[in-house]
């Protein structure tokens, strides 16, 4: 299946601009947070969930914003910026089908993203 092209641009322009916003968000909170806690993750984690329940609630919700665009913003720039807001985002989904489904969202990403880590990092040193 190809991408139709203005919509894969779109998710482009918007991934730069969400990669140049977390670079940025980096050193903003390593230049006026103490040191010794991932801030910079953190905020743009809280600040991409934040956006991302307020776009999809919002303008998306009530038809002001089109498809194209929500492509851009949340696929391209959020996605960019964090995707823990998709995160966020698939376990409220998954919430809104019982505790289990929410629960099993969480713990798989977490216990396999970070087995996917370790098994990564260990491989890697191993080259």
């Amino acid at each position: 299946m190809e991408a139709p092209v203005k919509e894969l641009l779109a998710v482009a322009l918007g991934g730069a601009f969400g990669a140049a916003s977390r670079y940025l968000l980096a050193l903003g909170a390593k230049a006026w947070l103490p040191p010794g806690f991932a801030w910079g993750t953190w905020v743009a984690n809280v600040l991409g969930c934040l956006l991302f329940g307020l776009i999809l609630e919002g303008p998306v919700r009530t038809g002001g914003l089109g498809p194209t665009a929500r492509l851009a913003i949340t696929t391209g720039f959020l996605g960019a910026l964090t995707t823990f807001s998709t995160f966020g985002w698939e376990t409220m989904q998954a919430w809104d089908r019982g505790l289990g489904p929410a629960l099993l969202n969480v713990a798989a990403n977490l216990a396999v993203g970070l087995f996917a880590v370790w098994l990564g990092a260990t491989a890697g040193r191993a080259l």
